[in-house]
């Protein structure tokens, strides 16, 4: 099956959204050279600051970067010059050290496959039917096309690791006193990164996801669960498909769901359509075919200015167009949905720049209901 593309641009193979502190040097992802940058541009610290400025002004060579360069310096200066404690500026450069490896991590894959990440439990043995799962999910899911994103510890991290292959998998790891060795499976890999925050590294889990899929875990799984749920109910990530996986009369998932309905949404603290964001399975079947159906007729989304996209994988009828627009007028203030052409600023994402495009009247009010959008659109014109 040929699988299509993921959010924010980065294309499916097969289907289908910022360093030389010492205190970051154990990361075990590719280390940043000291002479040269990754663009070939100088950055060595023995050239003066002045060289090195310009250097990066150099490199700044489209606009819109050189305003980004003007505001990284404006504001790394005033951290400096508001009389910022030293021990805030090493927290602020560990954190922009942290970032920047990340990004040269995914940099080389940003053309590649889509990628689902996986949360689950990092003390599941590998006699549990759990980890077993998580191991054929990982093939499965790699069968289909994408590639791994784990935490890169132990339990079902390692489980989903193998399933896919090392060659499919990233590691985004933690430092931890416990539980910190990295997957056997992604030792010396270059897609093996290990942060010390773990609010960059769930920074990473979700801006290069294509999907989400958990497995029982603890407070760390549910955590992550939760924080993905958030960004995707407040539009602050992409809209990307999160599954719940359990063994066949696995019971983790279901008493979650109980809670999530009997204390949330009973309680008011969710609306109807927010349920409409995860599914439970126990199938791994299912689970795959989740990750797969979304990128049918769907490619991502995008909101420029005031302006929302959404680009598709091929064209649809006007008949379905007026059908979405009627069933989801609720979302989008009665407004049709109409076809466009690029906008300027999208050519920082070259690769969606010949996909059909629809302005999208979305309110930005129950991004469940646009979940549920995305389904019927996808259903709508996987049809014709």
């Amino acid at each position: 099956m040929q699988l299509l593309a993921a959010p924010r641009g980065v294309p499916v193979s097969a289907v289908p959204m910022l360093d030389r502190a010492d205190w970051c040097s154990r990361s075990s992802g590719p280390t940043m050279p000291h002479t040269m940058s990754d663009n070939g541009f100088p950055t060595s610290n023995s050239l003066s600051l002045l060289e090195r400025l310009a250097a990066a002004q150099s490199a700044a060579s489209d606009s819109r970067k050189a305003r980004l360069l003007d505001a990284l310096m404006d504001d790394t200066i005033g951290l400096v010059t508001d009389g910022t404690d030293v021990v805030d500026l090493k927290l602020v450069a560990a954190v922009l050290s942290e970032i920047r490896r990340a990004l040269a991590v995914f940099r080389p894959w940003s053309e590649g496959p889509a990628k689902i990440t996986a949360f689950g439990s990092a003390r599941t043995d590998p006699h549990d039917p759990v980890y077993q799962l998580a191991e054929e999910f990982g093939r499965r899911v790699a069968e289909a096309g994408f590639m791994i994103i784990s935490g890169a510890g132990p339990g079902l991290m390692s489980a989903v690791v193998e399933g896919a292959g090392a060659e499919q998998s990233f590691g985004v790891g933690i430092r931890l006193p416990f539980e910190q060795e990295s997957s056997p499976a992604l030792l010396g890999d270059p897609k093996l990164i290990e942060f010390k925050y773990f609010f960059t590294r769930k920074l990473f889990f979700l801006k290069e996801a294509a999907g989400v899929v958990l497995f029982p875990g603890g407070f760390g799984t549910m955590d992550e669960g939760f924080e993905t749920l958030t960004l995707v109910q407040t539009g602050k990530t992409a809209m990307v498909p999160i599954v719940c996986l359990d063994v066949p009369g696995g019971t983790y998932w279901g008493e979650w769901d109980r809670f999530v309905r009997e204390q949330l949404l009973e309680r008011g603290l969710i609306g109807d359509d927010d349920l409409a964001l995860y599914r439970i399975t126990h199938d791994v079947d299912e689970a795959v075919a989740e990750f797969t159906q979304f990128y049918r007729v769907f490619h991502s989304m995008r909101k420029v200015r005031d302006v929302g996209i959404l680009r598709l994988h091929h064209d649809i009828d006007d008949a379905v167009l007026e059908t979405l627009a009627l069933e989801f007028g609720d979302i989008f203030d009665g407004k049709p949905l109409r076809r466009m052409a690029p906008m300027r600023e999208e050519a920082d994402e070259p690769s969606t720049l010949g996909l059909v495009r629809i302005r999208l009247p979305f309110n930005r009010r129950k991004f469940g209901r646009l979940r549920m959008f995305v389904n019927r659109l996808n259903e709508l014109g996987a049809a014709e």
